[in-house]
């Protein structure tokens, strides 16, 4: 930092395990993603190529290479997994991440119906080549999961193998946890936090009032994901609370 402020909450350090940042690569150039790290790159913890971009995206492996100079890992999004499980095609993914060095991978049914016991069977089979992350919840605002439910989904992930579980937003948020006008489902939020440790989560939250509500129920250290790359050092204001919207949560005014 620049220079010196009392009562700044203390941030976790890179590679960080909880305070994680996912941004949301939705097809930067790749001046881009270095205009992008230029500024973000001590803020951001993993780049995300969103949903199946990788697929269309010029210049791909230059991009990536980028990222990797840069020590920021990356992934492909859970859609373009479920683009190759639903072709039958599941040893050709796994080629894929071979091929382009990809260090994580995003296991999800957002867009597909398929058997839990499969899914698990696909993240104890990928954790053997990649981290996994996997994702819970619908991309469809009309199916409306449970609390029970969430939680049964995320131990049982956990369980398999992925290293977090990610809550589905979409790159909008307004699905999963989210009702259709951004509003945080807040009752499932809390609900999900008396079984699973925040820690192991990464919630999507791309709104800045999505954002604000997680740090203020979590704290700085909250696993954040779906972020846009220009909403990197504004987010990081926000948990540190040098932003309106927490200015006052963390100040400690006796000190």
């Amino acid at each position: 930092m620049h220079y010196f402020l009392k009562n700044v909450p203390e941030r976790t350090q890179k590679p960080r395990d909880k305070g994680f940042t996912m941004a949301m690569d939705k097809g930067l150039s790749v001046r881009q993603a270095e205009d992008f790290l230029s500024a973000s790159q001590d803020y951001v913890d993993i780049v995300k190529l969103g949903w199946a971009t990788s697929y269309v995206t010029p210049n791909l492996e230059e991009k990536l290479e980028v990222y990797r100079n840069a020590n920021i890992p990356y992934y492909f999004g859970g859609t373009l997994f479920e683009a190759f499980i639903v072709r039958n095609q599941f040893d050709d993914y796994r080629k894929l991440l071979d091929k382009y060095k990809v260090p994580f991978a995003e296991v999800s049914d957002g867009s597909i119906e398929m058997d839990h016991d499969e899914k698990c069977g696909y993240i104890q089979k990928l954790k053997e080549q990649v981290t996994v992350l996997s994702e819970v919840g619908s991309k469809d605002e009309e199916k409306i999961i449970p609390p029970y439910q969430w939680i049964e989904l995320m131990q049982k992930e956990l369980d398999a193998g992925a290293w977090k579980v990610i809550g589905e937003a979409r790159e909008s948020g307004n699905v999963g946890l989210f009702r259709s006008t951004g509003e945080v489902r807040s009752g499932l939020v809390q609900e999900i936090l008396t079984k699973i440790p925040y820690e192991k989560i990464i919630w999507e939250a791309p709104q800045k009032t999505q954002q604000v509500y997680f740090i203020k129920l979590m704290g700085a250290n909250v696993n954040l994901g779906n972020i846009a790359p220009a909403d990197l050092i504004p987010l990081e204001t926000i948990r540190l609370g040098l932003r309106g919207d927490t200015f006052s949560h963390f100040l400690d005014m006796n000190k």
